[in-house]
Parts: C-alpha cells; sequence; structure tokens
C-alpha cells in the first residue's frame, strides 16, 4: 500500500456481545424497512395525487425521481465522509426522523412545490443510511462475520418493497375512489394523504430505538496523517491506486441493479398487458414474492460469502455475489417470455433469491478491503454509482425499446428479456474479471491491518 497508508500498530478492544451486536443489526433492519416503505409508497399513489393536486406528468416525474435521487445520491457522497469521524448512530436517528417527518409532510402536501420540498427531504434523511450503517457492521462484528450480518440487515430491502407491494393493491383501491378523512386539528385530508401519515409517524420510533445503539471503536484502520478520517485526497488517491477492484466492482454491480429496477418498474405493466392481471393480483403475488425471497437472497449471499472466506477464498464475497447474478440471469431472461402466468411468477421466486445475493454479498465485499477511515466514503460513492445507474438505465432502457425498437406497448416484457439478455452478460464478465483483482486487495488490506508481533 502506497504512502500515506501504513500498518495500523495499536492493538483494538474485543468485540461486544454477540447478542448486542444482533440486537444493532435488527434495529438497522428496522430501519431500513421503512426507508424503502417510506420511498416506494409514492409511486403506489400516482393518479390520485395528480388529481387532487392538479399536477401535470411531468411534475409528478420530477416527485417520484429528481426530488428524491438527486439529493440521496449526491448528499450520499459527504454523509459518508461524516459517518468517517462523527457518531454513526447520531447520524442514522436523525436521518430517521427526518426521512419519517417528511414523509408524514407528504401528507400535508397541497401542491407541487410542497410535495416536491418533501420528497427532497425524504432523500436526503435516507442518504444517512448506507455509509453509516455498512460502517456500524464492520465495527460490531469480526470480518469472518460481516457477511450474514449484512444479509440480516439487508432484510429490510426485500421485506420493505414486499410490504410497499402487498399493500399496494389496497392503497391503490383506497386512494383511487377519492374522499377525504378528518383529523383532529388537522381538518379534512384525502385518503392519499391519510396514506403517507400513516406509514411517516412509525419511523420515528425506529428512531428513537437507534438512539439506544451505542456506538463501537472503530476497527480495521490503517495510519495515515489522521488515525480518525483521512484527507479527502488520501481516499482518492487510495481508489485511483486500486481501480481495477473498485471500478469492477462498482460497475458489475451496477449492471445487475439495471435488470432488478427494471423489473420492479415494468414486471406489473408485464403481467397486466400480457397476462390480464389486476394491479391487486400483481401486487399482492409479487410482494410477496420480494417478501419472500429477497430475505432469502440476501441470506444466502451472507452465508455463502462468510463460508468461502472461513475456507480460504479471499474472494469469497464477491463470489457469492457472481453465484447470485448467475441465479437471476437465466429468470430475468426466461419470465417475460414464459405464457404461463402462474409458473412465470413462481420462476421469480429464483430471480428475487438471485438478486438478492449480491445485494448482500456486494456491499460485505467492501467492508473486508475498505479502511475504516474511509469506510463511509467509499460505501457512498459504491450507492451513487448503483443508483445512478441502475435507476438511470433500468427503467429507461426497457422504455427506448418498447417505444422506439418495437413502438407496441404489448412487447414490454420482450423489451426485459433484451435488456436483461445484455445486462446479464455484462455483469458476468465484469465480476468475472473482477475476481484476481478483489482477491489481491483483500490480501494487501489483511497484511494493513494485522497487528505487528
Amino acid at each position: 500500500m502506497p504512502e500515506p497508508f501504513t500498518r495500523e500498530t495499536t492493538a483494538e478492544p474485543p468485540y461486544p456481545s454477540p447478542t448486542y451486536a444482533w440486537y444493532v443489526v435488527i434495529i438497522l433492519m428496522v430501519a431500513y424497512v421503512f426507508a424503502y416503505l417510506d420511498r416506494f409508497i409514492l409511486t403506489l399513489m400516482v393518479e390520485p395525487i395528480k388529481r387532487d393536486l392538479g399536477i401535470s406528468d411531468t411534475q409528478m416525474s420530477l416527485v417520484l425521481g429528481l426530488a428524491f435521487a438527486v439529493f440521496y445520491t449526491l448528499l450520499g457522497i459527504p454523509l459518508g465522509r461524516l459517518a468517517d469521524r462523527a457518531n454513526r448512530r447520531t447520524i442514522v436517528a436523525v436521518g430517521i426522523a427526518v426521512w419519517s417527518v417528511m414523509t408524514a409532510a407528504c401528507g400535508f402536501a397541497k401542491n407541487f412545490g410542497s410535495l416536491f420540498a418533501a420528497r427532497i427531504g425524504v432523500g436526503v434523511g435516507e442518504a444517512t443510511l448506507q455509509p453509516c450503517a455498512s460502517s456500524l457492521l464492520g465495527d460490531y462484528f469480526p470480518r469472518g462475520k460481516r457477511g450474514l450480518a449484512y444479509s440480516v440487515y439487508a432484510w429490510g430491502l426485500g421485506l420493505g418493497a414486499g410490504s410497499a407491494m402487498i399493500l399496494g393493491g389496497k392503497v391503490i383501491e383506497t386512494v383511487s375512489k377519492g374522499g377525504t378523512y378528518h383529523l383532529p386539528l388537522v381538518g379534512d385530508i384525502f385518503a392519499w394523504q391519510a396514506v403517507f401519515l400513516a406509514i411517516g409517524a412509525p419511523g420515528l420510533v425506529a428512531a428513537a430505538l437507534m438512539m439506544t445503539v451505542k456506538e463501537p471503536p472503530r476497527r480495521d484502520r490503517v495510519a495515515g496523517q489522521s488515525t480518525d478520517a483521512l484527507p479527502l485526497k488520501d481516499v482518492v488517491a487510495y481508489l485511483t491506486a486500486r481501480w481495477r477492484t473498485y471500478g469492477s466492482h462498482f460497475l458489475g454491480l451496477s449492471v445487475m441493479t439495471i435488470i432488478g429496477n427494471a423489473y420492479v418498474f415494468w414486471l406489473p405493466s408485464v403481467f397486466i398487458r400480457t397476462h390480464g392481471w389486476t394491479i391487486g393480483d400483481i401486487s399482492f403475488w409479487y410482494g410477496l414474492v420480494l417478501g419472500i425471497g429477497g430475505p432469502v437472497g440476501v441470506t444466502l449471499g451472507g452465508l455463502v460469502g462468510d463460508h468461502l472466506y472461513k475456507s480460504g477464498f479471499k474472494d469469497g464475497h464477491m463470489r457469492a455475489a457472481l453465484i447470485g447474478t448467475l441465479l437471476l440471469i437465466p429468470a430475468a431472461i426466461a419470465v417475460p417470455l414464459i405464457p404461463d402466468a402462474s409458473v412465470a411468477m413462481s420462476l421469480m421466486i429464483l430471480h428475487a433469491v438471485g438478486s438478492g445475493m449480491p445485494t448482500a454479498a456486494g456491499p460485505t465485499a467492501l467492508m473486508m478491503i475498505a479502511p475504516n477511515q474511509m469506510r463511509g466514503q467509499i460505501t457512498a460513492v459504491y450507492w451513487f454509482v448503483i443508483s445512478g445507474l441502475g435507476l438511470g438505465l433500468g427503467p429507461l432502457s426497457v422504455a427506448l425499446i418498447t417505444d422506439k425498437v418495437f413502438a407496441n406497448p404489448a412487447s414490454v416484457g420482450l423489451s426485459l428479456t433484451i435488456v436483461s439478455a445484455i445486462a446479464g452478460v455484462l455483469v458476468s464478465w465484469v465480476l468475472v474479471y473482477n475476481l484476481k483483482h478483489y482477491r489481491s486487495s483483500v490480501e494487501e488490506t489483511e497484511r494493513m491491518i494485522a497487528p505487528i508481533a
């Protein structure tokens, strides 16, 4: 490792008890459930919000995308730097409170401007979670147990998405009928506003629980100009010197999320247009698949990665990500082509499990090579890249093929297959390329953090 990085020479304190460490994981997982639920619920209520606030499709698209995504991704990097310096427990607790209050604030929106501002607040609050969670879990668990710990935390993604989908049918049924509710001190509100208030308020309980978490001692540090947080120029130098490892890691998993985001946005349309399902049908069954298959997949990703690492494979966590991707790709290609809806939805279980494995193994792999002083920042860059590419290219690529190539809305399934096939070939090649470079980075990091005899 080039200067200014040198070996950390101070002895590390013992890890906390496993019981307490898993308590922290559960608190973080609950926060993740609320984060995804609060983020996703707006997509289920587009039409009634447009109707009641009198806003256009363009304005609604800005609320759905720009208002949340720009601040979520851009603020993640400075918040990641803050996570490398300050009390991570407090940062997450404040973040949960902010996104919960701002979700509830969506329920008081009276026009486009107030709804847009509230969604900005949701994005700002949620930007605190990923950098701090990865950094905390790396300090609560030894290297050989971090994969399982992160996978349980990542249950929040599947449980949050599944809950939103399952509730989605009922939510759409309720809010599409219109009508109002009367609340004391507030007055009359629309049905969709009541939904935001109902899901935003419980998040404050999660914020309070987060304040019971103790800030752990920082581990896996390399000494440099500062043992608390390295200067930004040193972080840039570190990543630049190892661009093959980090570049292929970020790119490979970003391409994988293109498939995932394409499915989240367009699979309901495939089942509605091709199989004649109702919104309620697809919301329930897709939500059930995500709520079960997602947690199973992330658990497998963590367990397989940890097992391979403890068995001597330094690249074990990236191997687990690759295994999951290879399970995902055939299912992603086949599902839209299967004429029987029940068979297609059954195969979505393999899709959910396959996509779940790299969801856990990818961030865990970063924990294994990112020194503590820059772990939050590197994690933030990772989420910035995969969110930008996944959210930006996944839904858009399917839409462009459907509109510009086939010019037929009924061909959305074939478009989804084409995107999955192209992305699948690319991600497989990139992750295979990554293995040897990642393995070298793990070995380098372990030399730098190993205690001196």
